[in-house]
């Protein structure tokens, strides 16, 4: 499935490396075997900074910069933060790839975002749509500037046959993601939900918006495969979509975790809260022609382990433990 011998040989650099995705793909390199792998911290290297990108560079000299370094959250973070999640990451992707360029670095793997495709696109979203139509508006200048990278990486290929890639996964989950409530994408929040509810003796807990939208998960394991399978066999700037090619309605997916956390109490829907893209799923044909990208883990299957891995944390952090 994967040439280990390249990675033997390959310096990378990691944006993002310590984060959720980040920790996944560093796992998998060093099963690999790569020993070359460098993680800027935004302590020694802010990322919106070009000093600090020529500095990385010029000290780990890259054969492949992965990019996934972002500045993200859910509806709400979005709803407040447009700005800065516009500028910061528009100017981090800019930067990073016109210095790889710069500095000769062989190959930029870009990160987007579902979040760029219009809010209407037909579904199962194709890549060919990502341009009919303006994203869904909680959080398209998130999308839009992530969506950048893809304008910039084909205009530079065009332009100077500079060799980077543009990735669109899904909405992912799994063990390591963000449970901060304020922050947090569904599934997460979701599952902190039924388990405090769960220790506090609740009887109800309070989900945003009408649960009717549909959304498609990907196991975060199945997130690196699918970014590393393709950092070795994709050389084309088409944007290339990640995903399980399956919907489930918000609230189908709420009685999922409940069930998984073993909650029996209410859900309670705050339909004055907004319910962002109405459907979100990716058609994931070119990944799977191109690269092989065959994911592994049901969402049945994704759930339980996310779940599992919470209350492992949740335990080891209770007083006394």
């Amino acid at each position: 499935m994967f040439d280990l011998n390249l990675w033997k040989h390959k310096r990378v650099v990691v944006t993002g490396g310590a984060g959720f995705l980040g920790s996944h793909i560093m796992n998998r390199l060093d099963e690999f075997g790569c020993e070359q792998v460098a993680v800027p911290r935004s302590s020694e290297y802010d990322l919106t900074d070009v000093e600090a990108i020529r500095k990385l560079y010029k000290e780990v000299k890259p054969h492949i910069v992965i990019h996934l370094a972002a500045v993200v959250g859910g509806i709400g973070a979005n709803r407040h933060n447009p700005g800065k999640f516009f500028y910061e990451n528009a100017i981090m992707g800019i930067q990073l790839i016109e210095e790889a360029r710069q500095h000769n670095i062989e190959k930029f793997v870009a990160l987007g975002t579902i979040c760029a495709y219009p809010k209407y696109a037909p579904v199962p979203f194709q890549e060919d749509d990502l341009w009919n139509g303006y994203p869904e508006e909680t959080n398209a200048p998130y999308g839009l500037a992530k969506k950048m990278m893809l304008v910039q990486s084909q205009a530079y290929r065009q332009q100077y046959g500079y060799n980077s890639i543009y990735l669109l996964p899904v909405n992912l989950y799994g063990p390591k993601d963000n449970f901060d409530l304020e922050t947090s994408h569904v599934i997460p929040a979701m599952i902190r939900k039924c388990v405090e509810a769960i220790e506090r003796g609740d009887e109800e807990i309070t989900l945003w918006g009408t649960g009717e939208p549909s959304r498609e998960f990907l196991y975060v394991q199945d997130a690196a495969d699918g970014i590393l399978l393709a950092t070795e066999k994709y050389n084309s700037s088409e944007p290339l979509n990640l995903g399980t090619n399956h919907e489930i309605s918000i609230a189908k997916l709420a009685t999922k975790i409940a069930r998984a956390c073993e909650y029996k109490g209410k859900i309670i829907w705050d339909t004055s809260q907004p319910d962002g893209q109405p459907r979100r799923c990716l058609d994931i044909t070119r990944a799977q022609e191109q690269i092989g990208f065959a994911p592994a883990v049901s969402l049945d299957e994704g759930i339980q382990k996310t779940v599992a891995w919470y209350k492992r944390e949740r335990e080891k952090h209770e007083p006394g433990a």
